[in-house]
């Protein structure tokens, strides 16, 4: 029997009303954006095409986005090892139905899919279904690793422990460099040294670490957020050795890092979000450097702690200090290169 005690992790709720308690006028209007991470999925009403085109054309100048796998529209039937493709199926064809319409912004111009690595090598087979299903978006593979004792799952499941070192994993993981695809990584901070080692042992495969790398504040981690801080900032180091790692920068709405804007009356303004993410967002642009990362919505799933131009909002003035060169990197050209989307 499950240990009911321990907390399933779930994303907050959507409420639509709330965050139109505060408004913002857009900065920098015309600066080019490539959102990197975000979902398509039915619940809460559902996000798909027409609710995030509501988003990227609500004053920010995003030119194109990449959906990452968030376990929807998965095939019914046929092999279980090939069911998630369906999702890059689902994907494409909203891909396909923005480009129909002439929108602005290209939804979907990249694809993270979902992949058993686990699967060996066998996972090949289920890799080259995406790329074919795809029609020449499909770009990589998340397979989500973040695990911690305190909780028993997450909406995505709960990883076997230290996934990233498991052998038949990284026989999976060693297929994805010859077809040209990435890896995203979601993981907790307790774990980032664990995909330090991953990246040392294969660095020609590029990889970006999702969420900022996932600094904890719930469960055992409340009120401990410096603490937390300081394991986060010295794994971050080491990570940022390995030349083929990249870094989200985002996510830090979500309810697992512990920030509580969305029990207010009011929703969260651009500054006060700058002012709380700051120490995380100038840690990982000082050690990696902006050409190795990336701001991310992770929308909807951050859209329970704020809007889509007060987040965006809030990146640019965390950045404002930056060069045009790397403002550019930042919002959009280590997305474009990362994922090879430019046309």
């Amino acid at each position: 029997m499950p240990n009911t005690s321990i907390p399933v992790l779930q994303h907050l709720p959507l409420d639509p009303a709330w965050l139109l308690r505060l408004q913002e006028e857009i900065i920098e209007p015309d600066l080019p954006i490539i959102d990197p991470h975000h979902h398509l999925w039915e619940r809460a009403g559902g996000y798909f095409l027409d609710e995030i085109l509501e988003d990227t054309n609500s004053g920010h100048n995003v030119v194109a986005t990449v959906f990452s796998q968030c376990g929807y529209a998965y095939r019914t039937d046929g092999p279980e090892d090939l069911r998630s493709v369906g999702e890059t199926t689902f994907v494409a064809a909203i891909a396909e139905e923005c480009e129909r319409r002439g929108e602005k912004t290209r939804i979907c111009a990249g694809i993270v899919g979902a992949g058993d690595l686990l699967l060996g090598d066998k996972v090949a087979v289920l890799l080259e279904a995406h790329i074919e299903e795809g029609h020449g978006r499909f770009r990589g593979i998340r397979h989500i690793s973040a695990r911690h004792d305190a909780f028993s799952a997450s909406l995505l499941g709960r990883p076997q422990p230290h996934l990233l070192s498991d052998a038949t994993f990284r026989t999976g993981f060693a297929r994805l460099q010859p077809l040209n695809l990435t890896f995203d990584a979601w993981l907790y901070h307790t774990q980032i040294d664990e995909l330090t080692a991953l990246a040392r042992a294969f660095p020609d495969t590029p990889i970006v670490l999702n969420h900022t790398g996932g600094p904890l504040g719930v469960g055992p981690y409340v009120g401990k957020r410096d603490a937390v801080f300081t394991h986060w900032l010295a794994s971050m180091k080491v990570l940022a050795t390995c030349p083929n790692v990249r870094v989200k920068l985002g996510g830090l709405a979500m309810a697992v890092i512990g920030f509580e804007f969305h029990k207010e009356p009011i929703p969260p303004s651009s500054g006060e979000l700058a002012t709380a993410w700051r120490p995380y967002i100038e840690a990982c642009i000082e050690n990696f450097g902006a050409n190795r990362c990336m701001f991310e919505s992770n929308f909807p799933v951050d859209k329970g702690m704020c809007s889509y131009p007060v987040l965006w909002n809030a990146f640019k003035r965390i950045a404002s200090g930056a060069s045009a060169a790397e403002k550019a990197a930042l919002f959009h050209d280590t997305a474009s290169s990362f994922y090879r989307l430019a046309k």
